[in-house]
């Protein structure tokens, strides 16, 4: 293959990697490393990277929400930098959600129930129940038969963990 055919073959990967990335097709959006590899080839993490270096320009970047390969993966388009409004939530649904991750990010997996009690504490039991319910069906929590509550795929993409927590801990007032 002549260079300007290598370039022209590379931007028309570019293409269908950020057409795949920023256009949702499934429930979730991105796509899986697997429908990446599919389409763009076996050099399909190379494409990503590039991608990735364009977007920067943007000040977006491709997130990878790792999983137990690389094919099985979740690959999407998000900001660089911090997003600092909350978008469409009532900021009753943004603290059961900030103290669901920071509770289960403190011990790595617990049970619903142990979830739920600490947020009836300040919420309506009703509240706690469909919040908790509509964060699983989003993707930002993950919940198993026997009811033990994960960090879910959105979650792991969306929330630096570090930073919520020294958000959580920290005092403003001073």
């Amino acid at each position: 293959m002549k260079n300007g055919e290598e370039s022209e073959e590379i931007r028309r990967k570019l293409r269908k990697a950020a057409e795949l990335l920023f256009f949702q097709r499934h429930i979730h959006p991105g796509a899986k490393g697997w429908e990446l590899k599919k389409a763009l080839g076996r050099n399909y993490m190379r494409v990503i990277e590039l991608l990735d270096a364009e977007l920067e320009k943007f000040g977006l970047r491709v997130k990878i929400v790792e999983e137990e390969s690389p094919e099985s993966s979740r690959f999407f388009i998000t900001s660089r930098d911090p997003v600092k409004k909350g978008g469409p939530w009532k900021i009753d649904d943004v603290a059961v959600l900030a103290v669901s991750i920071a509770y289960i990010v403190s011990r790595g997996k617990v049970e619903r129930k142990a979830v739920e009690q600490i947020l009836k504490e300040k919420f309506p039991a009703w509240k706690v129940e469909s919040n908790l319910n509509r964060f699983i069906r989003l993707g930002y929590l993950s919940e198993d038969e026997e009811g033990i509550l994960r960090i879910g795929w959105r979650a792991k993409a969306e929330i630096d963990e570090r930073i919520l927590l020294t958000l959580i801990v920290s005092d403003e007032s001073q």
